[in-house]
C-alpha cells in the first residue's frame, strides 16, 4: 500500500471529520477510504481515529499525526513538481499585485523580460495603491513598498525606493530654487495623498528627521501624475526616483535640492506564509532582484 495514499486518506478524513466526506474530497469510495486509514494504523502500530456511528475523532498519536502530515504531503507535492518543471521548464499561471505607478513604469516591462525566457508561464498582473489580501484574493506575489506589517506573509527586500525633490527648468525660472528644505513651505507643491502624510515631508539630516510641512493647489493620488504636473511647471513634486527617472533623463524635470538626503522605504516581494516557495515564483523574484539592480531606478 502506498504510504502517500495512506497520509492523504488520514488528512482528508482528520479535516472532514469523517470517511465519507473524505472519500469525496480524495475522489476514491468510502471503503477505499476506510482501506487506506486501516493500512496506515496497522503500518505504525496505534489507532488514529476513535470511530463512531456519525463521527470519527482523532487519538492522541492522530493529533500528532496531523499537525505534521499535511506539511509533508505540500513539500511532497512541492518537490514533485518542482522536478517535473526541470524537465520541462515553468508551467502556469503567476498572479500578481503592485502599486499602480510602479506597476505601470516598471513590473510590466519587468514581466515581459521574464516571460521571453519562460514559454510556459502566463500571467496576470493587478494593479492597486491599496494592500491587496494574498489570500483571499488568490495572489501569489505582491511587490511592496513601505512597511507590510502581516505576520502571515514572508518578504524579500528587492532594495530602498528613494524619493527625489523635482521642478521643471520654467517652474524654477519663474519661481527660483529652494534654497534648503525649510524653503519649500514658500513654494507650490505637488502633493501625492498615496503618502500617509502627503503634506509632511520628511527628510534626513544624518541619523536625525527634518520635516518641512508643505502645501500646494493640487493633491494626487498618483505619483506618475504628480511627475506630470511638475513637468508641466504647476510646482514642486517629491516622487520615487523610478517615477521621475524618463523625466529627468529628457530634461523635462531637474533635481532640487540634489545634496539633501531623502526618505525613502523598503520595496520588498511578499508571498503567503507557507513550507514551500514554488520554483516559478522563486525564480521569479530572484529575476526581479536582479533586474532592478541593473536598471537602477531606485
Amino acid at each position: 500500500m502506498d504510504i502517500v495514499d495512506e497520509l492523504k486518506a488520514f488528512v482528508a478524513t482528520a479535516q472532514t471529520g469523517s470517511f465519507t466526506a473524505a472519500a469525496d474530497q480524495l475522489g476514491v469510495s468510502n471503503r477505499l477510504t476506510s482501506k487506506y486509514v486501516a493500512e496506515l494504523e496497522a503500518r505504525l502500530g496505534t489507532r488514529l481515529f476513535q470511530r463512531t456511528t456519525r463521527r470519527v475523532g482523532l487519538t492522541p498519536a492522530g493529533e500528532d499525526l496531523l499537525a505534521r502530515a499535511p506539511a509533508l504531503l505540500d513539500d511532497l507535492d512541492a518537490l514533485l513538481a518542482e522536478v517535473a518543471e526541470g524537465s520541462r521548464g515553468l508551467t502556469g499561471v503567476i498572479r500578481l499585485s503592485a502599486p499602480v505607478t510602479f506597476g505601470e513604469m516598471y513590473v510590466g516591462a519587468m514581466l515581459g523580460r521574464f516571460a521571453a525566457l519562460h514559454p510556459g508561464l502566463t500571467f496576470d498582473l493587478r494593479l492597486n495603491d491599496r494592500y491587496a489580501d494574498l489570500a483571499s484574493e488568490g495572489i501569489d506575489l505582491a511587490f511592496r513598498i513601505g512597511q507590510t506589517g502581516t505576520l502571515s506573509l514572508k518578504a524579500r527586500k528587492l532594495g530602498e525606493v528613494h524619493s527625489l525633490l523635482v521642478a521643471s527648468p520654467a517652474y524654477l525660472a519663474a519661481h527660483g530654487a529652494p534654497g534648503d528644505p525649510v524653503a519649500l513651505t514658500g513654494h507650490s507643491c505637488i502633493l501625492d495623498s498615496n503618502r500617509q502624510s502627503p503634506r509632511r515631508w520628511v527628510f534626513r539630516d544624518g541619523t536625525a528627521e527634518q520635516v518641512v510641512q508643505v502645501q500646494g493647489r493640487f493633491q494626487v493620488n498618483s505619483a506618475r501624475a504628480a511627475v506630470e504636473l511638475a513637468a508641466a511647471g504647476l510646482g514642486i513634486a517629491y516622487a520615487p526616483r523610478f517615477a521621475v527617472c524618463d523625466a529627468l533623463a529628457s530634461g523635462a524635470l531637474v533635481p532640487v535640492l540634489p545634496k539633501v538626503q531623502s526618505e525613502s522605504a523598503p520595496l520588498r516581494a511578499v508571498y503567503l506564509e507557507g513550507r514551500a516557495l514554488p520554483r516559478k515564483l522563486r525564480a521569479l523574484i530572484d529575476f526581479a532582484a536582479e533586474d532592478i539592480r541593473a536598471a537602477d531606478i531606485l
